[in-house]
């Protein structure tokens, strides 16, 4: 069993002077929400998500030792970077990495030994309204760990994944489940072997035929800024009258979606994944201050959605994250239909009628 101790970094058995490493880590949808965290990231219960593959961020991250004059333990004192986005540079992104930095420092105090340019670009519009922290912050986390594997290249494949995991954690809770793997599952939990709230891990039992290649069309009802930001929200569920009984409903959710995704029950999957996002929205209504952060347009899409399953028989499904935008679910043999189904009835109600087709993916890939 893993603790925060394994994962500082005390062993420099390589140096390396300058150089570059480039990642490309997706975003990913959670089944069952997590909603709610402790201290240091950790989550307040267990999650599991789909891995996404169109929607990423591509991080190329450039090092050079910093002078290794008498000068040198003064400029160790600070972390030193650039940071560019999509080739310009983003300062009201930096105090962001900032605070990741200081976040990850004692598990990676080679940090300050170095100076950074992280140049970063997503594949989705910045705009558009879908969360960039998850996918930013795992391609960060896996320049990062490249940089520890070549000062220790004894490093284990596993132990690179799960402390890039780690990292991203720290910087932004649901990053560690864009590492790897089609399905991952973040935070303890008794039925899952492995799982761990410090680090996502793959979803290892074999998942049914149903679920591969699952489709994701994302419908962009509104692409403005988040009405609550995800940490404001989280903090929410500090003495939410309803926090109990929801935590208890994710293990429960979880449970229940684990047999689901191994017995390929698409009924089922749809009424978990459904009521996990309504209860997502629904903890937000209830708590005090109370936000709603769906749109006229995204209930029109919801009760359309369920007008044509009903009709059609067709298992097509809705989830939600922390906002309006609605995620269309559904197996990859219902693509055409569903898509026609898309263009006809709900592109109207997506802002400039712009949508996203993704699938499920496979986690982080080098390029550089």
């Amino acid at each position: 069993m893993f603790s925060e101790k394994d994962f500082i970094f005390n062993t420099t058995t390589f140096e390396i002077n300058k150089g570059s490493f480039q990642w490309s880590a997706p975003s990913n949808i959670a089944l069952v929400k997590y909603w709610g965290k402790k201290e240091h990231q950790i989550p307040a219960n267990p999650s599991i998500s789909f891995t996404l593959n169109q929607c990423k961020t591509i991080t190329k991250l450039s090092f050079e030792r910093k002078n290794t004059s008498t000068a040198l333990s003064e400029t160790k004192k600070n972390f030193s970077f650039d940071l560019l986005f999509e080739g310009k540079p983003k300062v009201d992104f930096k105090p962001k990495i900032q605070k990741f930095f200081e976040r990850i420092e004692v598990y990676c105090p080679y940090l300050k030994h170095y100076h950074f340019i992280i140049d970063t670009e997503n594949t989705f519009p910045h705009s558009s309204g879908i969360a960039s922290s998850a996918s930013g912050m795992a391609a960060l986390a896996m320049n990062i760990m490249s940089l520890e594997k070549a000062l220790n290249p004894e490093m284990t494949k596993e132990y690179f994944t799960q402390k890039a995991s780690f990292l991203a954690r720290l910087g932004s809770g649901s990053a560690c489940r864009s590492i790897k793997g089609n399905v991952v599952v973040w935070g303890k939990h008794t039925g899952i072997n492995g799982s761990s709230d410090l680090f996502g891990i793959e979803f290892a039992e074999k998942i049914h035929q149903n679920f591969k290649n699952y489709q994701d069309t994302i419908l962009l009802v509104d692409k403005g800024e988040k009405q609550v930001s995800s940490t404001v929200g989280h903090d929410l569920m500090h003495n939410h009258p309803f926090a109990k009984q929801r935590f208890e409903q994710a293990h429960t959710n979880l449970s229940s979606i684990k047999k689901v995704l191994e017995n390929g029950n698409i009924e089922e999957f749809i009424k978990i994944v459904e009521s996990e996002a309504l209860t997502l929205h629904a903890m937000m209504m209830t708590s005090m201050p109370y936000f709603i952060l769906m749109k006229p347009n995204t209930l029109e899409i919801i009760n359309r959605i369920w007008k044509f399953r009903a009709e059609t028989k067709t298992p097509v499904c809705f989830t939600l994250d922390a906002g309006a935008n609605v995620h269309v679910l559904y197996p990859e043999n219902d693509r055409e239909h569903i898509l026609q189904f898309i263009k006809d009835e709900l592109i109207g109600f997506c802002q400039n009628a712009n949508y996203i087709c993704d699938t499920i993916g496979n986690g982080a890939i080098q390029i550089l």
